[in-house]
């Protein structure tokens, strides 16, 4: 049979991107259907922009420690237009990068959604069918707004990036890493920032110490973080809201809970289940992700579509439609973009290659970009707990910077380690560019270095990574 395609994309985020042309410098024709815009979540909705904004702010407290190092300078009020329309420019730039590499690896673009009807054939938006010896799906996922009266008002971290204006007040719904970077972010310009979770501790699934010393610091900083706290109910302010007509209790830190001052006819009122009422500006739901795999025609086609959502795949992300792969989000294995990328590259080894490659999801680093910020590879204190006896060395202290300039923040440091074999079982860093750090240190934990490797390191000092390697007994066994 004669295809249109040797193999057919459909979504152009970073995976989708990676694969198709890299499938194309092998000699295979490659279409790819993009509905949206070029560079999927991450470049467009996601870490890019998110990033940004994080580093937008996190000067706010630079005025401060410049000052203490002598610097006389004098803050001003962030200007969100701005930002934003930096920020726009920007992902625009980024977006015709995308373009011009598929463009320049010879991957035909087709600007239109697209949706499989069987094992080789795509239905387009524009009514056109066309055939592909493989069909490789990479449609990612996207925020899910709980069902409840009022959720409608709410936002995602989809929209925060449209805003035309900064609101002056915001509750944040959630307590994973979306919700809690948000939650500094916008705290950090100048958003009074309410975050409810419902959990006993945010950023489940983390370290216990290092997630407990970034709710900690975030608390320091100004968010009204509160634990085991969910929405009873909301709708738009009223006029009596408005006019302060309220109860509050105050935040878990101890400073009152305020009002924020209106004009009428604007507002979300929210009822917690901790006895508040307060209007908010916005109400940002962070409660969760989806596959987008909905209007598909996966199942229709013989694709296996899991409880959540998700695309069931093999280890060669192959479905059980032979001709038919996905990777990254849609898969709902490990969410994060070079996960993705590495999954499209394999597909590639695979399938157009002969050399039958299954994507190695272990011991993955990541960074989760909360202020303060954490950066983690390998096994939490806990899970290892559970497998083997293990010790523990870690440090919590003031960074010298902080130190100087008079902050409180306080970084930790910390390794989890086997006592049978005294391989380095996973790394924890809560600070200043722990994401920086982590990727460095998760090349040592990935080739099974032992605590007595980092021993046998010298420190870099004056730093705070020299902790790393300078820890000499363990300040407990389990």
């Amino acid at each position: 049979m004669t295809f249109d395609y040797d193999l057919f994309v459909i979504g152009g985020g970073s995976g989708g991107v990676r694969a198709a042309r890299v499938a194309a410098a092998t000699g295979a024709k490659v279409g790819l259907a993009e509905e949206y815009r070029m560079g999927g979540t991450c470049v467009i909705r996601g870490c890019v922009p998110k990033k940004l904004m994080v580093f937008a702010s996190g000067y706010s407290e630079m005025f401060d420690d410049a000052r203490a190092y002598g610097w006389d300078v004098q803050e001003g009020p962030f200007d969100w237009s701005k930002f934003s329309a930096k920020l726009n420019t920007e992902l625009d730039r980024l977006e015709g990068i995308y373009r011009k590499l598929l463009d320049g690896s010879g991957v035909e673009i087709i600007d239109a959604r697209a949706k499989v009807k069987d094992p080789h054939t795509v239905t387009l938006s524009t009514g056109k069918d066309v055939t592909a010896k493989h069909i490789l799906i990479a449609t990612g996922g996207r925020p899910v707004i709980p069902e409840m009266p009022g959720a409608e008002l709410g936002i995602t971290s989809n929209e925060i990036f449209l805003l035309d204006e900064m609101p002056k007040s915001i509750l944040i719904v959630g307590g994973g890493y979306i919700a809690s970077e948000f939650a500094g972010i916008l705290n950090g310009l100048g958003v009074q920032v309410t975050q409810f979770y419902r959990g006993a501790q945010i950023l489940r699934g983390f370290d216990d110490e290092a997630r407990g010393l970034v709710a900690e610091g975030m608390r320091a900083k100004g968010v009204d973080l509160h634990l085991g706290t969910n929405i009873v109910e909301m709708r738009a302010a009223t006029a009596e809201d408005l006019a302060g007509v309220h109860k509050s209790v105050p935040m878990e830190g101890g400073k009152p809970a305020t009002l924020p001052q209106k004009s009428a006819g604007h507002g979300i009122w929210v009822k917690a289940t901790n006895g508040t009422e307060k209007v908010y500006d916005q109400v940002m739901f962070a409660t969760g992700r989806a596959p987008n795999t909905e209007d598909m025609g996966l199942e229709e086609a013989g694709v296996e579509v899991g409880r959540r959502g998700e695309i069931v795949v093999d280890e060669y992300s192959q479905t059980r439609v032979p001709s038919i792969y996905a990777i990254g989000d849609v898969t709902n294995r490990v969410q994060l973009t070079p996960v993705a990328i590495r999954e499209g590259m394999a597909f590639v080894e695979t399938v157009f290659k002969g050399n039958p490659t299954a994507v190695d999801h272990e011991l993955i680093p990541s960074a989760v970009f909360t202020q303060p910020e954490l950066g983690t590879v390998g096994l939490t204190e806990e899970e290892a707990r559970e497998k083997e006896p293990i010790e523990v060395y870690c440090t919590s202290f003031k960074p010298m910077n902080h130190s100087f300039a008079g902050r409180e923040d306080r970084v930790l440091m910390k390794l989890v380690v086997s006592k049978e074999t005294r391989t380095v079982l996973g790394c924890h860093i809560v600070a200043d560019h722990a994401g920086e750090m982590i990727q460095l240190a998760g090349i040592a934990v990935k080739m099974g270095a032992t605590k007595e490797d980092f021993d046998r390191t010298v420190a870099v000092h004056p730093t705070m990574a020299e902790e790393l390697v300078t820890m000499k007994e363990p300040v407990r066994s389990a």
